[in-house]
């Protein structure tokens, strides 16, 4: 039990929900690799929604709300963080969501399902294609789903299949605790923070941005800039830590 004073509470509370996943199949124990190494980009974060990471939220929204036929992709170490809170966006949004592996099993899929719809999650389903520029099973999407998506949000991603939606002409929004990574730098709209403080914050943005404002945001989006800010704040956690 993990103490609710316990400095780290929320960091805490991420580990045993992977390390969890990982005993019933949610997510592969790469996936526990992954969380550790986003954990660490946290760490110089400050374990903290930036000024940058705000902006980038309320931005990611605006393309939401704003987009056709937005999908919110779905792996492992998502729906075991933040199930509940994806159902959320989906419903703020209008956002479909998919559920897409890399490690891809049908007991992975359906295990991952389940979990989802347990937490409110209406799940797409149907026949999977190979539609995706991918020679791995990210390739695999629904036709009507991910391959119809005109904005794409993929919390956890990894970088090529951010960069063959891209070069689909699709918009990607991402959430990366590391803004050095591949999937940071194509994305459209990267999100440098926390996966469960993002979520709820692009919600609410959903919910609260008018066609003006959300307008604005997306004519004045400058992802380089963002990432940059995001560097800069790592940074000055080193220093004020050093000091």
């Amino acid at each position: 039990m993990i103490p609710e004073d316990h400095p780290r509470y929320a960091s805490l509370v991420a580990r045993e929900k992977i390390a969890d996943a990982v005993k019933s199949g949610i997510v592969v124990i790469e996936g526990a690799s992954a969380h550790g190494r986003g954990e660490a980009f946290d760490y110089l974060l400050g374990e903290r929604t930036t000024k940058s990471a705000a902006c980038a939220e309320r931005t990611a929204a605006a393309f939401l709300i704003r987009a056709a036929r937005p999908v919110i992709s779905v792996n492992g170490n998502t729906a075991a963080l933040a199930a509940g809170e994806i159902g959320a966006l989906a419903r703020a949004s209008g956002a479909l969501v998919e559920v897409n592996l890399f490690h891809r099993t049908e007991k992975r899929m359906q295990a991952i399902t389940r979990h989802l719809e347990a937490h409110g999650v209406v799940v797409l389903q149907g026949a999977a294609e190979r539609l995706l520029p991918l020679a791995h099973d990210r390739a695999l999407c629904l036709r009507e789903g991910i391959y119809a998506a005109d904005v794409v949000l993929v919390p956890l991603e990894d970088g090529d299949r951010c960069s063959a939606l891209v070069s689909m002409g699709k918009t990607v929004v991402t959430i990366d605790l590391n803004p050095l990574s591949r999937t940071a730098r194509a994305a459209t709209v990267t999100v440098v923070d926390e996966l469960t403080r993002a979520l709820p914050v692009i919600t609410r943005s959903c919910e609260e941005l008018g066609a003006d404002e959300a307008a604005q945001l997306v004519r004045r989006h400058d992802n380089a800039r963002l990432l940059a800010e995001a560097v800069a704040a790592m940074q000055e956690t080193l220093t004020h830590a050093v000091d």
